[in-house]
């Protein structure tokens, strides 16, 4: 298991690298005042609500509700997991990321892993130089240089161990292929090229890193094992009966590994990347030549999932890059399930200003056979005349019922109840129950779905704000605050919500002197907390550093007074109960004089 990044690395880390600095390579920011702003890049939408503060280090969006730290800007941009978001940053600064545990590594061979699947991609790359039979297939797809290179495209040689011969050098090296997909064992313990005889399309991440493979096998070609005098003598008759003729499913994928999960990765999204500045649309395909093709002839935003339906992760990733994106399936009965799984998908993430569209094609054609007979302007045409998610989605959920009986109605107003309800609130929700309403006859009430973050105005301040939550949060916004108090503290004592968390936090501000706001929502990010602290973390105190001081300290003596009269009323009422011992006689005498005096 990989060691763990110490708390202390992560907060001076945070400390040194500036988040403007990290977003702005990203997205293009303006001065707004203080802060920084620009147009959400995780949601779509006309005017500026993403922020980002240098004072906090502290990004957040009013509009979708994103937020967090440096480590979580790139985390969900690039699409990296924490370790990696960590060594990124700490890349830029010429750090060394520590392990507890004295792992140097920066995730379990992750980067070896990489580094092996791209030395992969290359090796099937020269391989297909070689092979005229797979050169001849891509020829008769009609695919040209521009586009090979583009996707990386190769060629996995018919044999047993190419690949393995070619990279797995040590043992070490085999069992990364092993671990890396690339490899497969027999039931004897044999490892062997689990990608053979196939023309190979490199799977790639939003880092243009190789993460995954998928394999076709090549139109009649059918030398068995027996043929070939390729095959190891260990191989059990397992292997042995996959490697006889076309046996393999047409196309294969890597199976899940730790870089690859087929439900959160998108074939051609990279190329679709490199391809625009800002994403006009995406178009999802079902295949890999399906995506090539609408690239080579002029459709540059053509993407695939990877022979699974569209998962809720693919519908937030696509929405991340635009906010257009046209499903395109047959036209059969197939077609239409995935169709409506694709529906199932987005309607949680079709905030305003979204559009899902689908586009059917007609039997037999797919984009790649389309785009070919029709040409670039036959194709755009298909996709102007796309159905919209409502019209699809009202088309199948009544397309067996009788809307001219009352019972016919009901069940439409039933069916689509709880899919409305995913839709997140706003006038796209409000437009499909008033078509539901103009249907059925019946007008539908469903509850609105959980928010990450409501929009709120800039500078609202809570309307009631206790003196707990004020304490909490100045030192959400200026952690740097604790090092003005001095324990012991004797407010911990109260009983009000949200002291074990100001003490917490205090204790915590004092002990990591260099923690940012940033940092310290990072520290609290898997706690239940975390929501209440990042709406405090962008609640706008008026006035300065000092201002804020002031205020902290007061609100931290107000407490410790509250804290004294808790304590005389349970003295009070306990000597009302019967006698007290002498020690609680003295207590109680020094507290009512001291109270005296402060009157």
């Amino acid at each position: 298991m990989p060691g763990r990044i110490p708390e202390k690395f992560i907060d001076d880390l945070l400390a040194r690298v500036d988040i403007v600095d990290v977003i702005q390579e990203r997205v293009p920011l303006k001065k707004a005042g203080r802060d920084w702003s620009a147009r959400c890049p995780f949601h779509d939408e006309r005017s500026p609500s993403f922020t980002v503060s240098p004072a906090k280090q502290f990004y957040h969006c009013f509009g979708c509700g994103a937020h967090g730290s440096a480590i979580g800007f790139l985390m969900n941009y690039d699409r990296l997991e924490f370790p990696d978001a960590v060594e990124e940053l700490a890349n830029r600064i010429g750090l060394k990321v520590p392990y507890e545990g004295g792992r140097e590594a920066p995730r379990e061979d992750s980067s070896d892993l990489y580094n092996l699947l791209d030395a992969a991609a290359a090796f099937f790359r020269r391989q297909l130089d070689a092979n005229d039979r797979a050169r001849a297939y891509f020829d008769g797809r009609g695919l040209d240089a521009t586009t090979l290179a583009r996707f990386n495209l190769g060629f996995a040689p018919d044999a047993w161990d190419a690949l393995k011969n070619a990279l797995g050098t040590s043992a070490q090296r085999i069992a990364l292929l092993e671990k890396a997909g690339m490899l497969t064992s027999g039931e004897r313990g044999s490892k062997y090229d689990r990608f053979r005889n196939r023309v190979m399309f490199p799977i790639l991440d939003r880092r243009g890193r190789t993460i995954a493979f998928g394999g076709r096998i090549i139109p009649e070609v059918r030398a068995s094992f027996e043929e070939s005098g390729e095959g190891s003598p260990v191989l059990d008759r397992r292997a042995q009966d996959a490697r006889k003729g076309e046996t393999g499913p047409k196309y294969l994928n890597s199976p899940e590994t730790p870089l690859f999960h087929k439900g959160r990765e998108l074939f051609g999204l990279w190329q679709v990347r490199e391809a625009h500045a800002k994403i006009p649309r995406l178009i999802v395909v079902e295949g890999y030549m399906d995506v090539i093709s609408l690239h080579q002839f002029g459709v540059p935003q053509a993407v695939a999932t990877l022979g699974t339906a569209t998962t809720r992760d693919h519908a937030e990733i696509l929405f991340r890059q635009c906010a257009d994106v046209y499903f395109c399936f047959d036209g059969d009965r197939a077609g239409r399930q995935a169709a409506w799984r694709a529906v199932e998908s987005v309607l949680p993430r079709m905030r305003d200003g979204r559009q899902a569209l689908f586009l059917f094609l007609p039997d037999g054609e797919d984009p790649d056979t389309l785009v070919r007979k029709e040409g670039l302007a036959g194709f755009e045409q298909r996709l102007k005349d796309a159905m919209p998610l409502s019209e699809f989605f009202f088309g199948e959920l009544g397309k067996d019922v009788n809307l001219g009986s009352l019972d016919g109605r009901a069940r439409l107003a039933e069916r689509a109840r709880p899919l409305l309800a995913q839709i997140p609130d706003g006038a796209f929700r409000d437009l499909m129950l008033a078509e539901l309403d103009k249907s059925t006859g019946v007008r539908v009430q469903v509850a609105a779905p959980p928010s990450d973050a409501a929009a709120k105005p800039r500078n609202a301040r809570p309307a009631q704000r206790s003196l707990v939550r004020a304490a909490i949060t100045l030192l959400v916004q200026r952690p740097a605050l604790a090092l003005a108090l001095e324990p012991p503290w004797s407010f911990a004592e109260l009983r009000q919500p949200g002291i074990p968390l100001l003490v917490e936090l205090i204790g915590l501000c004092r002990t990591r002197t260099s923690l940012t706001t940033g940092a310290l929502l990072e520290h609290f990010g898997e706690r239940e907390e975390a929501k209440s602290l990042q709406k405090l973390a962008i609640v706008d105190f008026p006035g300065g550093e000092s201002e804020a001081r002031a205020e902290f300290v007061d609100a931290i003596a107000q407490l410790e007074r509250q804290t004294t009269q808790q304590r005389l009323d349970d003295l009070s009422r306990k000597q009302a109960e019967g006698p007290l011992a002498d020690e609680e006689k003295q207590e109680l005498r020094a507290l009512l004089a001291g109270k005296a005096a402060r009157t």
